[in-house]
C-alpha cells in the first residue's frame, strides 16, 4: 500500500502522521442532491461510523461496513473513493456519525479516538479519520445560520450546511495555526508548558493566525507574547490537519534573536532551553512528557534532535 502524498516534493518534515491520505475526496459528485441516497442504497458503498470522536478500529484497520449493516443517522457525509493501491480501492466511503457507540457495530473496547490510534493506522484509514473527524466537528458547531439564526440543514453530501430562510451557505471551517521550534545560536530548543497542561509537560510554542496575518508575522508575534523574546527568520517546515475541533497547524522553526524568554504566565507556565543531552536525560528518566507522536510538534523536536527522542544523541548530530 502507498500514500500518494510520497510521489510529491515534500517539505522538510515529510509526511507527517495526520496528513497522510488514501482517498480521492472526490468533490465533483457532491453537487448531485441525491447522491448520498444512491451511496447508502449501493452494496458497495462502505461506512465509517464515528461516535463522540471515536470509530471502529480492528486488527490495526478500521472498520468499513456495508452501508446495510448500519443504521442510517441522521447525519452522513461522503469522505470520497478509495485511492488504487489500498484495501477496498475504488469504493466509495460514506461517514455516519453516530449518537453513541452502537454495540452492533462494534464492542465497546473497539471504538478508538484518533490521538490513540492514528500512528497505527496506515494511510487510507487515517485520511478518513482525520476528514471525517473534522468535518464531523464542524457540523456539530455549527447547526444554525450565523446570519439570520436559523437552523441549518447538511446539503452538498454533507460538506455544505445551507439556511433555509435566506438561502446561504456555510462551509467547513479551517483556523489556521503556526507552531514553531525556537533554536538559539548555542542550536538548544525553547520549549513550554502551558497552563491548561499537567506540571511537566513540554512543547514547541503555538498560536492561532489573525485576521489579516501572515504565517511569518504570526511566529514572530505568538513567540514575542508568550516568551517575550525576539525571534528571525522563520522557514517553513511542513504542515499537519488537527481536528480536535478544526486546526491546520503551520509548522516553522526560527532562530532566537533574545535568549531572556520569560512566560507570559496567561497561557505558559513554564519556559525552558534544552540541550540534546538534557532533552534526552529528563524524558528518559521521566523528569518531563513532550508532545505526543501523531503530533506535529513531535517531529519537529525531533527534527531538531535528530532522531527518535528515546535513543541518545550522538556526537554526529546536527
Amino acid at each position: 500500500m502507498t500514500d500518494p502524498l510520497r510521489t510529491l516534493v515534500l517539505p522538510p518534515l515529510g509526511s507527517l502522521p495526520l496528513s497522510r491520505a488514501g482517498a480521492d475526496r472526490d468533490g465533483d459528485a457532491r453537487s448531485d442532491e441525491h447522491f448520498l441516497d444512491e451511496l447508502w442504497a449501493s452494496a458497495e458503498t462502505r461506512v465509517l461510523p464515528l461516535a463522540h470522536g471515536k470509530a471502529p478500529v480492528v486488527g490495526g484497520a478500521l472498520r468499513l461496513l456495508p452501508a446495510g449493516d448500519v443504521e442510517r443517522p441522521e447525519l452522513t457525509v461522503y469522505l470520497g473513493r478509495v485511492d488504487e493501491g489500498f484495501a477496498d480501492a475504488g469504493r466509495r466511503v460514506v461517514l455516519a456519525v453516530l449518537d453513541e457507540e452502537d454495540p452492533a457495530v462494534a464492542p465497546d473496547g473497539q471504538w478508538h479516538g484518533l490521538r490513540d490510534i492514528a500512528a497505527s493506522l496506515d494511510a487510507r484509514d487515517t485520511g478518513l479519520f482525520v476528514a471525517g473527524a473534522a468535518v464531523a466537528n464542524w457540523h456539530a458547531s455549527h447547526t444554525h445560520c450565523p446570519r439570520c439564526g436559523a437552523g441549518t440543514v447538511p446539503s452538498h453530501a454533507g460538506w455544505v450546511r445551507r439556511c433555509p430562510r435566506d438561502r446561504s451557505e456555510h462551509y467547513p471551517r479551517t483556523d489556521p495555526a503556526i507552531i514553531v521550534s525556537v533554536i538559539d545560536d548555542d542550536d538548544r530548543i525553547l520549549l513550554g508548558s502551558a497552563v491548561a497542561w499537567p506540571e511537566g509537560r513540554y512543547s514547541t510554542l503555538a498560536g492561532f493566525v489573525e485576521p489579516g496575518e501572515s504565517l511569518e508575522a504570526a511566529v514572530v508575534r505568538e513567540v514575542g507574547e508568550e516568551a517575550g523574546i525576539e525571534v528571525q527568520s522563520p522557514e517553513y517546515l511542513g504542515s499537519q490537519p488537527w481536528p480536535f475541533p478544526s486546526s491546520l497547524m503551520l509548522g516553522f522553526t526560527a532562530r532566537a534573536a533574545t535568549t531572556d524568554a520569560v512566560p507570559d504566565r496567561e497561557e505558559i507556565r513554564s519556559l525552558r532551553w534544552f540541550t540534546r543531552e538534557q532533552l534526552f536525560a529528563e524524558v528518559r528518566d521521566e523528569k518531563i512528557v513532550v508532545a505526543g507522536g501523531v503530533s506535529i510538534a513531535r517531529a519537529m523536536i525531533e527534527r531538531w534532535y535528530g532522531g527518535p527522542l528515546d535513543e541518545e544523541p550522538s556526537e554526529a548530530r546536527p
